[in-house]
């Protein structure tokens, strides 16, 4: 199903497709005010376009409305209980729904989990860590695959690509007709090849390319990752739904003076990302509207076992949010996978499928803290 806000469901409506191609590329981790004060107008026009564009919905798409959405889905198909597969943001969906209606409960499977512990700039932590994690799992794994262009030093490829990030930051690379690859472009093309060690060839060859000079291929794999089409169209409203539902599930984000503090502090532990993460919540600082439901624990008290999976090097969803989650809950189940990529189910264990399938066909779940291998 669409939750409310998506796709074809009265989807919300914040930037125009020019708009997004501007957020998009802008400079994510601004080297003087001027830079700053960009990002921060862009930002503050995001929250500011979704009011005016859909001002009956900007304040009606949490997760706890569609929470409840899908409680009447479950009425309207009759069944006595819900089975749910949430991935990923699913995983929010079905930890709330949960929450509010735990009797209803039937076998619930949350892959990739999100903490619903935590506020957003934890959460951008997070991220950044994660992603610094599976970027060093490719570097270990890319003198296996065709055209590498990194050393087998750990240090040494991390120096390059940091390196090349910067000269993209000082001059963004040719890539198609007006539109050449900026830096933030750069980083949204490898973080969408991080979520599966499948698109890791891909990655070798864009940045092999982009060392060369041509920014082609990994503009294309950040158009790929941003659903936008050649014509300059996007296939689908993720980028507005993604931060109208974020930003109204939390509390507002710091502003920008805060948020550079944050960005240069991050930077240390996740030189790649740290910046791009922590700039990325900028919009959250001036969103129209809040949720007054803050950021807690989840426990579902009274419901039937919950199976939570988390992937040891998941960039994404790290796999502490999946511990967290699972221990929340009352009768949360952790299975966790030592394996890379975002999720676990369907992505090539045969033990986690196994494990998945056993549950939800037959109500069985893995021993607690079962992992496969």
């Amino acid at each position: 199903f669409d939750p409310r806000g998506v796709a074809t469901s009265a989807p919300i409506d914040c930037l125009d497709d020019k708009q997004t191609d501007a957020f998009i590329a802008a400079d994510a981790s601004p080297d003087d005010a001027a830079e700053a004060a960009r990002l921060t107008a862009l930002s503050a026009q995001f929250g500011a376009s979704c009011q005016a564009n859909s001002p009956n919905l900007v304040g009606h798409i949490s997760t706890r409305d569609v929470a409840k959405d899908m409680d009447i889905l479950r009425q309207a198909l009759g069944d006595q209980k819900l089975a749910y597969l949430g991935k990923s943001y699913g995983t929010a969906i079905g930890s709330t729904y949960a929450e509010l209606f735990p009797q209803n409960v039937g076998r619930l499977v949350l892959d990739g989990a999100i903490d619903p512990a935590l506020d957003l700039t934890e959460m951008g932590k997070g991220q950044a860590l994660g992603f610094e994690l599976a970027l060093s799992r490719f570097f270990a794994a890319c003198p296996t695959l065709d055209g590498c262009p990194f050393p087998k030093d750990a240090a040494a490829a991390s120096a390059k690509l940091a390196g090349l990030l910067d000269r993209i930051d000082a001059s963004p690379l040719p890539a198609q007709p007006g539109r050449p690859l900026t830096q933030a472009l750069a980083v949204l093309g490898i973080v969408g090849n991080l979520y599966s060690p499948d698109s890791w060839p891909e990655l070798a060859y864009a940045l092999s390319e982009a060392f060369d000079g041509d920014g082609n291929a990994l503009l294309n794999s950040a158009d790929y990752y941003a659903d936008r089409n050649t014509d300059g169209t996007y296939n689908s409203n993720a980028n507005d739904a993604l931060y109208a539902v974020n930003c109204y599930d939390r509390p507002a984000t710091p502003g920008a003076t805060e948020t550079a503090a944050l960005a240069s502090a991050w930077e240390k532990e996740a030189p790649h990302f740290g910046a791009y993460l922590a700039w990325g919540n900028l919009p959250c600082a001036t969103w129209p509207a809040h949720s007054d439901v803050p950021p807690h624990a989840v426990a579902a008290a009274g419901a039937p076992p919950i199976l939570v999976v988390g992937t040891r090097y998941d960039p994404a969803t790290p796999v502490g949010w999946a511990k967290a989650l699972a221990g929340q809950l009352d009768s949360g189940v952790l299975l966790e996978w030592i394996g890379d990529g975002h999720t676990a189910y369907t992505q090539g264990s045969g033990c986690v499928d196994q494990a998945v399938d056993a549950f939800l066909l037959d109500g069985v779940p893995p021993k607690d803290g079962a992992v496969c291998r």
